[in-house]
């Protein structure tokens, strides 16, 4: 078994610093030691995993790497009394595809406390449209909409036609929001609007740079993908008692801003950590995502391409001419 070949896109380190990536063929002793081993069928591709794939070390410090953050496949062999050979799981989050090698290859080996066995209903494809997007979309709804239903008003969902944005769209607009969506891509006005976006706004329509500690109060709710002056301006716009939830910092990390929308307004702000998600958490997002929170249109919200497409998407997502969800077929 340890002998066993596969294939892996995997990125090295030149000696004049630069990174370069290839598909090349792999052994399963390459992996690292742990519980279980999980033949991949389909993965996905995030930004973080675009980022990991042309050297940035603050997501990998160490090369040659396989990135690939989410995976979905078969236990081929187990050390752990909770998972067997022949289950159907899912794995994201962790440090998958950070530093332990990832889903863009054929094969990965990982703890079993990290590893989430498949729901009913929902297939392993399935489970990549969503992958770590699709969760970390779900877990920001879980957290935004807990005391704001659909009645108190809009909710503004930014970086729209993102992997998170179009997932938390689309749950959003399933549950009975009337949903605005930020978008600094024009010609994604019709994919959002076939989303069931109400409203799209520019980054300027949607960026306050007056320092104005609170703006008129319009958003009942928030789900935020970029962080920035966007975020300040959405949270300085929010309604009274309103859920604002961050995920992303692709703006920037920095959030000018007062205390005044938090003891004026009652604002509550909440961070979301996909990777550190508790499993029990976990667990019952998952459940929820085949269950009472599955799309019916996830096809129209995802692209399937193989491997050997991988590199030129990776070059896409950079250059941001990235729409929606792309599962990579192993």
């Amino acid at each position: 078994m340890e002998d066993k070949p596969f294939q892996a896109l995997v990125v090295e380190e030149a000696e004049d610093k630069t990174f370069f990536r290839s598909i090349r063929k792999r052994r399963i002793r390459d992996l690292p030691d742990a519980d279980v081993l999980i033949r991949v069928h389909y993965s996905s591709l995030n930004y973080k995993d675009a980022l990991s794939a042309t050297g940035n070390k603050g997501v990998t410090r160490h090369y040659p790497h396989t990135p690939g953050i989410d995976a979905a496949g078969i236990v081929e062999a187990s050390r752990s009394s909770s998972i067997s050979a022949g289950e159907e799981v899912i794995v994201t989050s962790y440090d998958l595809g950070m530093e332990t090698d990832g889903g863009f290859g054929q094969y990965i080996r990982v703890p079993a406390d990290w590893v989430v066995k498949r729901p009913q209903g929902l297939s392993l494809k399935e489970s990549m449209i969503y992958g770590t997007a699709g969760f970390t979309a779900a877990l920001s709804v879980h957290k935004m909409t807990g005391s704001v239903p659909p009645d108190r008003g809009d909710i503004l969902v930014s970086g729209g036609s993102g992997g998170v944005g179009t997932m938390a769209i689309s749950f959003l607009v399933k549950a009975g929001y009337r949903v605005v969506a930020v978008s600094g891509k024009t010609p994604d006005a019709d994919y959002l609007t076939s989303l069931g976006v109400a409203e799209i706004l520019s980054i300027e329509e949607a960026t306050d740079t007056s320092g104005k500690p609170l703006l008129k109060d319009r958003w009942a709710g928030v789900i935020d993908t970029v962080g920035g002056d966007i975020l300040s301006t959405a949270i300085r716009s929010t309604k009274i008692d309103g859920n604002v939830t961050c995920c992303g910092n692709i703006a920037s990390g920095d959030l000018p801003l007062t205390v005044y929308p938090f003891i004026l307004r009652g604002i509550t702000l909440f961070g979301i950590d996909s990777q550190h998600c508790p499993m029990a958490l976990r667990q019952t997002i998952w459940e929820r995502l085949a269950g009472e929170w599955k799309l019916e249109r996830l096809e129209h919200i995802s692209a399937e391409i193989g491997l050997e497409e991988l590199d030129s998407r990776i070059d896409r997502m950079l250059a941001g001419h990235s729409q929606g969800r792309t599962v990579v077929r192993m």
